[in-house]
């Protein structure tokens, strides 16, 4: 086995596990809806992600680098995204009558979002720029870069998932579970850091 692929396992699996937007979301999906419901999400986070290291390394970080301007649009769009996220979790502890009750994010939702998720483009990019090796053709490599990401994204998401679960489980009162919705909430919108660092 090519010593860059055990490199970038281990890179995978560190950036797949650490928090960030996705993680903060499934957790907060795990506690309101529970892991079942949650499952669509889990899985569009760890496909969607790797088809846009995909998509970055075939061209479209190139596309993005020519046009800089691009790239700051969706930016912007991806960080009200995120900002709308925040509130849809801050608020799906109301349950007033005749209010429209939430629901966890469906699969393509979950993979649409990895494209305004600025943790993913840095990890994209990073992923790209490190680990892809030289002198060989990028797009089997991408492939494999793409299935090893599917590999630890999935226990990655499925661990905070149960974290948040469980975390329902113990938020027996409303007002407990609106707390916990409001500071998964503060969570994700601190994530905009990442943005405009």
């Amino acid at each position: 086995m090519d010593s860059w692929i055990i490199a970038f396992a281990f890179f995978a699996l560190s950036m797949s596990a650490s928090p960030g937007p996705n993680n903060v979301m499934v957790t907060a999906s795990g506690a309101n809806f529970g892991f079942r419901r949650t499952l669509p999400h889990m899985f569009g986070v760890a496909f969607g992600f790797p088809v846009m290291l995909l998509g970055v390394g075939i061209g479209v970080g190139a596309l993005l680098t020519a046009h800089p301007e691009i790239q700051t649009v969706l930016r912007v769009i991806g960080s009200v995204y995120l900002l709308y996220l925040a509130w849809r979790i801050a608020r799906s502890g109301d349950l007033e009558v005749g209010a429209k009750k939430p629901r966890p994010l469906t699969f393509l939702e979950a993979a649409a979002f990895q494209w305004l998720n600025p943790k993913a483009w840095l990890i994209a990019v990073g992923a790209l720029g490190t680990y892809a090796p030289s002198g060989q053709p990028l797009t089997p490599n991408l492939l494999i870069m793409g299935l090893i990401f599917i590999l630890a994204c999935l226990p990655s998401v499925g661990v905070w998932t149960l974290i948040g679960a469980g975390v329902g489980q113990l938020l027996s009162t409303p007002r407990a579970m609106r707390l916990f919705n409001i500071t998964m909430a503060a969570l994700l919108v601190a994530s905009l850091a990442l943005v405009f660092n």
